[in-house]
């Protein structure tokens, strides 16, 4: 029963980290137009039973430039920063998260209907 436990906390601690991801990505597609935004990345870590979401970081990328001299937050030279955040690469990585907490949702899933088929072959 430990096995079934372990993957129990396996499958739990991966559906965390990309529900968290998940989170981060949607962050940044809604701050896609924000003036100096940077773009949020995490990190995941192997911990003793499954994985672990590691730091919070910003993209070093600059963002793009824009000439707009009535802009706020334009330099005396009519420029401000736009996000860095590239609506293709955050879309992208929304999907493969979604994809890995949808496969990580099916093994606890499968996990749990084994447990509960052990649990009624014991009581018999």
């Amino acid at each position: 029963m430990t096995d079934l436990t372990q993957a129990l906390g396996a499958t739990a601690s991966g559906l965390r980290a990309q529900a968290t991801r998940l989170r981060h990505l949607s962050e940044n597609i809604a701050n896609a137009d924000t003036p100096g935004y940077r773009r949020k990345t995490i990190s995941f870590q192997q911990a003793k039973e499954g994985v672990r979401v590691g730091n919070m970081s910003l993209d070093d990328a600059e963002g793009i430039k824009h000439f707009d001299p009535n802009h706020p937050l334009a330099d005396e030279s009519g420029h401000y920063f736009g996000s860095n955040v590239n609506l293709l690469v955050e879309i992208a990585d929304a999907r493969e998260a979604q994809r890995s907490y949808e496969a990580n949702l099916k093994v606890f899933e499968q996990t749990r209907q084994m447990s509960a088929s052990l649990i009624d072959i014991l009581r018999r």
